[in-house]
């Protein structure tokens, strides 16, 4: 065990952790209306939760146990068997190695709230993100992370697919359940309402940047330079992406918008993310550049040209940012183009027919949608019996 690489990742778990709670439910609470906000910080607090149990029981066995079949962990680790504090992964503890990726498994079907916020069924968010984790996104991570069938040795040879912290993993997983469930439930009843507060939005933004950096930071699973590089360009990148979103929204409608700019840092960051360990910072000032015209024009084309009501542009911002930085990664040099396009595709289509199976499913056990009169009146009190705010005073 080395000291200082536990005590980096120590850190660094409870950054990723903070990006769920409380900044993404900050920054998708205050993209809705205020008759929704309490709905949408239950939903990313309940996976929070329950995503930390499962990972606990099956997750981390699905995903980093020891069978050889390339396609999944097996079960040798259900309930962290055999796992102590004096058993390591690598130069750390191993029930640290556990925690650490516990909170990316908190996150990835967090993310997937944006996509149907405002109109689903609780009961159908928590049983759909307890089976998406255990049966998409754990079997991925060991496809990538775990030594399985994309990694080195793999399917593409000795050089497998290069993906940091989650390009593939986290991002384009997310996305695609995210635009899945979107197409299932059909649009909102009212999608002209705009933010509800544009600061609590701003505020989640800043703690998702800051948590970002345990994220990529710590998938160095080490306290070395490429740490420190990886922290580095993960800031870079988000800056700059911030700026190229804000500009082009300025060209387009002759104002940047608080709201864009700091979507506009998420798109850089979902962007650096599979690339944040094998770039230096120019090439991630070029990833942020583009990512923050080329998300923002996604954004448009899902919501405009397609009719997709992704509530929150999920698929746009952290699918789009997810696959760019991974093909990013062999337009530099640092990965293979058949590894990445192919993992890619691959990755891709099991998430689909994973997802339209999962809510066909878990439809017919508990409701997708709720019913219109709860739609209009929100979520809040009828779901869950609570106001945000105290409409008295």
């Amino acid at each position: 065990m080395n000291g200082a690489d536990t005590a980096w990742i120590i850190v660094a778990t409870a950054l990723v952790l903070m990006m769920t709670l409380p900044g993404l439910a900050l920054f998708y609470g205050g993209l809705v209306r205020a008759r929704n906000v309490l709905s949408v910080f239950m939903q990313c607090y309940a996976i929070a939760c329950l995503m930390s149990i499962l990972w606990f029981v099956a997750g981390y066995s699905i995903a980093f146990g020891g069978s050889e079949t390339g396609l999944w962990g097996g079960l040798d680790k259900l309930l962290l068997s055999g796992v102590d504090a004096d058993s390591l992964s690598g130069t750390l503890p191993e029930v640290l190695f556990f925690a650490f990726q516990m909170t990316f498994a908190i996150i990835t079907p967090a993310l997937i709230v944006g996509a149907y916020v405002e109109r689903i069924g609780f009961g159908f968010v928590l049983l759909f993100s307890a089976l998406w984790m255990l049966l998409c996104y754990a079997p991925v991570v060991h496809w990538v992370w775990g030594g399985g069938m994309l990694a080195d040795g793999g399917i593409f040879g000795e050089t497998g697919v290069r993906d940091f912290a989650g390009g593939i993993v986290v991002h384009e997983t997310a996305g695609i359940a995210a635009i899945v469930l979107a197409v299932f439930l059909g649009a909102r009843k009212n999608q002209t309402t705009p933010p509800h507060n544009p600061g609590m939005v701003m505020m989640g933004a800043a703690l998702l940047w800051v948590g970002w950096f345990g994220f990529n930071g710590g998938s160095q699973l080490a306290a070395d330079g490429g740490a420190a590089m990886a922290l580095t360009v993960t800031h870079i990148s988000a800056a700059m992406a911030s700026l190229t979103w804000a500009l082009w929204e300025r060209i387009k409608f002759g104002k940047a918008s608080l709201v864009g700019m700091v979507t506009g840092t998420i798109a850089g960051l979902a962007s650096i993310t599979p690339a944040s360990g094998f770039v230096g910072p120019v090439e991630a000032m070029i990833i942020g550049a583009v990512a923050g015209v080329l998300c923002q024009e996604a954004v448009t084309l899902i919501r405009n040209g397609l009719k997709i009501d992704d509530t929150l542009d999920v698929f746009a911002v952290h699918g789009v940012g997810g696959i760019f930085g991974t093909i990013m990664i062999a337009v530099f040099g640092a990965g293979s183009w058949a590894a990445q396009l192919g993992s890619l595709a691959i990755v891709g289509v099991y998430t689909v027919v994973v997802s339209v199976v999962l809510v066909f499913v878990v439809r017919m056990i508990t409701p997708l949608r709720v019913d219109e009169e709860t739609e209009v009146n929100g979520l809040d009190l009828a779901v869950h019996g609570e106001r945000a705010y105290d409409v008295s005073s």
